[in-house]
């Protein structure tokens, strides 16, 4: 027996020997296996549904091996199927992912644990959150791990309705393409992980533009199937995300569009292969900047000073030599309508000599300029800053254009903007503070305002019956007041007593406060999402998307409410103390104010599920909800 055991712990301590031992032959083993061609890096599960046909394409036709980058794993959404709220949301949705990807045919599926707070449409807010030096280094690790050729992420621009997480993952992703190759960054990885430097060969944001990268995707992949069809499929397993429904597709798929942001092989026209120019070998691998005529003028003479999201975008794409991803953005510049706003030009003088000119000045027709055209001296080597002002006509609220041109060494220079109107009203001071009880004898001579079925912000409105509203609002030195009557000819109350957070999954109303009056971002703000009845037929109301997130009872315990039900839809009262916004009611006092009518008209739908129809609201922009500069304006009286 003795003899037997024997045997058996040496040939117990021989085959470890031999599986812990490394072969010299496969000394590499462990940076072949996890090599990869195609490396996705997004902010949210399901956020790859925009290029997964192209994935699918280069995973399952040409045997490519992909890898995609979850900085978060979507705790933060809603969810569709399931009471599931949090991290138990996030465990949910990574199931949905992996089976989405596994469809794709994508190998590697990896997360940076950032926390998915809440939709904001602002990157610097994101970053506030996730700590960008410390996500970039988690996000270089991997790149120097997986060696990717080609990394492809979501646009970085800030356009109204982009997810500030999703600017956030593509700004990440563009600064770890160099990051990676540069031995100074985050050293650590080289010296304790066994990590090298390694430089992505190409950087591609999804979404058309001039000299966009277009794949076809009629294309027949090994299994009889078309990319686009797979992608379907597979987009059909976010089923918390209400992307459930799955019907093969018909008739030719539309080419997907990728902008080449960075790159170590030339820059060309007509580019209908993401892994075009490759391989090449790392001695090689040198960035390569595109032509000129692509990146326009790097530095403008005279530009206008858009919102502060913009002009930060800017400026990091000229850091990141990546200009020409931007030459489509346009000025975006809020302005209170019906009032004289002030608008900031710069003028840019390189040269070694004073720049003196006139600058003439344009606007929509309607609007008012003061001055219509301006003197201007820059001294040499300066950026001088200049300002007009702009005035829209009271309750125009669709956009104006704005263009100034600056003659200068025989040449004329030109700057535009897009000047976006909000709407503004004054709030009158009650001398007694209403019951909100329902009745309107103390709103007597408050001015009622409306939002219109037109009003959209997403999705479709039949008729002012099938969504539409008039409220009303007013402040003593306590509280400020709301009176919002609602038109709904479905009203849903599907949400349990229980589950008051997520006011954009039924019907409801949410009123947006901004202290400052013009805030990049919402976590200054007061925004409250109120159901105006739970299963059990009570008002209830939950703060969102600001610093203070969760049910009123805990965040705003002194708010009061009321909601009952009328011939057209329902009606719902608030009062929101002064001292729980964070201002003072102070005549004169601006404050940034949205009101938000979410419409969802399934009469049978279940218990907590998310049926968001429509938004419509009094400041109207795609995704204006998470961003202030776009709400309206209200003055205290």
């Amino acid at each position: 027996m003795r003899k037997l055991i024997g045997h058996f712990i040496f040939f117990a301590f021989l085959l470890i020997g031999t599986v812990g031992r490394a072969d010299p032959s496969s000394s590499h083993a462990g940076e072949a296996l996890l090599k990869t061609d195609i490396m996705g890096i997004f902010a949210h599960p399901d956020d790859e549904t925009g290029a997964s046909a192209t994935l699918a394409l280069y995973a399952r036709d040409r045997g490519k091996v992909v890898a995609n980058i979850y900085c978060t794993r979507g705790e933060g959404g809603g969810n569709a199927i399931g009471n599931q709220w949090g991290r138990a949301l996030g465990i949910l949705r990574e199931a949905e992912l992996r089976d989405a990807l596994s469809i794709v045919g994508i190998r590697y599926c990896f997360f940076l644990d950032r926390e998915d707070f809440f939709y904001t449409e602002s990157a610097s807010a994101t970053f506030a959150k996730w700590n960008k030096e410390t996500t970039l280094e988690s996000l270089v690790r991997y790149v120097r791990t997986l060696r990717p050729d080609v990394i492809i992420t979501m646009n970085p621009a800030p356009v109204p309705g982009q997810h500030g997480h999703h600017q956030a993952a593509a700004i990440l992703a563009t600064e770890a393409f160099d990051a990676a190759a540069d031995p100074n960054q985050f050293p650590d990885q080289l010296k304790k992980d066994g990590l090298f430097v390694w430089q992505v060969r190409k950087l591609y944001f999804t979404g058309g533009g001039p000299h966009a990268t277009q794949i076809d995707l009629n294309q027949t992949l090994p299994n009889g199937r078309s990319p686009a069809d797979v992608a379907a499929e597979a987009a059909s397993h976010h089923r918390s995300q209400a992307f459930g429904s799955y019907t093969p597709r018909r008739g030719p798929a539309r080419p997907q569009s990728f902008i080449l942001a960075k790159s170590v092989v030339s820059f060309v026209d007509g580019e209908t292969d993401l892994l075009r120019g490759l391989p090449v070998s790392d001695d090689k691998a040198h960035r390569v900047m595109p032509p000129a005529q692509w990146r326009g003028e790097s530095q403008r003479l005279i530009e206008f000073v858009p919102r502060p999201a913009i002009a930060q975008y800017q400026a990091w794409t000229r850091a990141q030599g990546i200009e020409h991803v931007a030459t489509h953005m346009t000025a975006d510049v809020p302005v209170i309508s019906g009032q004289s706003n002030d608008v900031h030009l710069i003028v840019h003088n390189r040269d070694a000599s004073a720049l003196q000119g006139r600058i003439a000045l344009e606007t929509a027709q309607g609007w008012k300029l003061d001055p219509q055209s301006l003197p201007c001296t820059a001294h040499p080597n300066s950026d001088e800053p200049l300002m007009i002002h702009v005035t829209p006509p009271p309750g125009v609220l669709a956009d104006g254009s704005l263009t100034a041109s600056l003659q200068s060494g025989g040449k004329t220079f030109t700057a535009s903007a897009k000047a976006h109107p909000v709407p503004f009203m004054e709030v009158p001071a009650l001398s007694a503070a209403p019951s909100l009880d329902g009745t309107e004898t103390e709103w007597a001579g408050v001015p009622a305002h409306e939002i219109l079925p037109t009003n959209l912000v997403q999705g479709r409105v039949k008729d002012a019956a099938d969504s539409s509203a008039h409220f009303r609002v007013a402040h003593d030195r306590n509280f400020i007041y709301f009176d919002v009557d609602v038109s709904d000819d479905v009203v849903v109350s599907n949400i349990a007593p229980d589950d008051i957070r997520g006011h954009w999954r039924s019907d409801s109303i949410e009123i947006c406060l901004d202290p400052a009056g013009s805030a990049e971002n919402t976590l200054g703000c007061f925004k409250v999402g109120i159901f105006p009845f739970d299963t059990t037929g009570h008002v209830r109301a939950a703060r969102d998307a600001d610093a203070n997130q969760g049910p009123i009872e805990e965040t705003a315990p002194h708010m009061r409410l009321f909601s009952n039900r009328t011939r057209a839809g329902y009606r719902i009262q608030a009062a929101i103390p002064f001292d729980e916004i964070g201002i003072a009611p102070t005549p004169g006092k601006i404050i940034g104010f949205n009101l938000i009518i979410y419409d969802g008209d399934k009469a049978d739908a279940a218990i907590g599920e998310n049926i968001n129809k429509s938004r419509i609201a009094w400041s109207t922009r795609p995704g204006v909800q998470g961003r202030p500069e776009d709400w309206g304006r209200i003055e205290l009286k």
